[in-house]
């Protein structure tokens, strides 16, 4: 609903055959095994990622209002979809968030290097405004995240140049060859060490998979990924009033927004928004699916024995 079309319905096949091959559990038991009064790590008993994120979610809000800050981890977790959908609960508690997270498959290798050993790791903030949309932050550290390779896949069509390599360094658009090269990192070495760290945050502090002990849940449904993701909420109130930061992350977007352009600039847009129109876009006119989703869709739902996807009462 928010535009972010490398996570959302793309995935449900992938998170289908996981369950069907026992290789997620669909009803995890998931406890702290590491606990202090602002920080925590959770185990996600293989639960899916989105329950389990979510729980840790929780937990943070709440150390967060006891504490100020807080800093939760996870382990035994999987794939979660875009870290903006958990930054995002900060706002409605007077909060702002951090996330970092190991993705779910190695796309990238270390600068200069051949062996992909890392992966898109994200990271996703989200600060709160009063009048103004909330800044919200959801980046990959490679210069698209792998979701939207797999998007151009089903949609046929070409991924521009700069996204990808093939192993002789000549650039790679055809989404459907991306096992024959590897993402490219943002910023060049820069990018793959934001990459790194982020993956010591999110993986290794928490005792979640990292380098070669990442699992690719694009290849294989069945062994557990133990992904890791780490959530950080401040409550607003520890810094002061939160009206008037509120009020000063509003005349900051407005400056942004009103300052000067580069010729056939039409608008100067903050980390968010286009998120946000979309999200009101999709909600009234209904959201986009290509025809090779659509197919994709239709084949699990006859493998699952039920009614196919219908658009506005017609096949599509």
């Amino acid at each position: 609903m928010q535009g972010s079309d490398g996570h959302g319905i793309i995935r449900l096949p992938q998170y289908i055959k996981r369950l069907r091959s026992a290789g997620m559990n669909p009803r995890p038991i998931m406890r702290i095994v590491e606990d202090r009064p602002a920080t925590a790590v959770v185990d996600g008993d293989n639960g899916m990622g989105h329950l389990v994120v979510s729980h840790a979610v929780d937990i943070a809000i709440g150390k967060a209002r006891e504490c100020g800050v807080a800093w939760v981890g996870t382990r035994n977790s999987n794939h979660a979809g875009p870290a903006s959908l958990y930054v995002r609960r900060a706002l409605e508690h007077d909060m702002l968030a951090l996330y970092f997270a190991v993705g779910n498959a190695n796309h990238l290798p270390p600068w200069g290097g051949m062996d992909m050993l890392l992966s898109t790791n994200p990271i996703a903030a989200a600060i709160p405004g009063a009048a103004e949309p909330p800044v919200v932050l959801d980046m990959a550290t490679t210069v698209a995240a792998y979701g939207k390779v797999k998007a151009r896949a089903k949609a046929g069509r070409e991924m521009p140049v700069g996204w990808m390599i093939d192993r002789q360094g000549q650039p790679l658009t055809d989404p459907t060859r991306s096992e024959d090269g590897f993402l490219l990192p943002i910023g060049d070495h820069k990018g793959y060490g934001l990459a790194l760290v982020f993956g010591l945050l999110a993986g290794t502090l928490n005792g979640a998979a990292m380098g070669r002990n990442v699992v690719d849940f694009n290849a294989d449904h069945v062994t557990p990924t133990n992904t890791g993701q780490t959530i950080i909420m401040v409550d607003l109130a520890a810094f002061g009033d939160v009206d008037a930061f509120k009020a000063r992350v509003d005349q900051l977007e407005r400056d942004i927004r009103d300052s000067e352009r580069l010729p056939g600039v039409d608008r100067i847009w903050l980390p968010g928004e286009q998120s946000h129109a979309k999200r009101g876009a999709y909600a009234a006119a209904g959201y986009p699916i290509s025809t090779g989703l659509l197919g994709e869709l239709d084949q699990l739902a006859a493998d699952l024995g039920i009614a196919p996807l219908e658009i506005e009462g017609s096949r599509r």
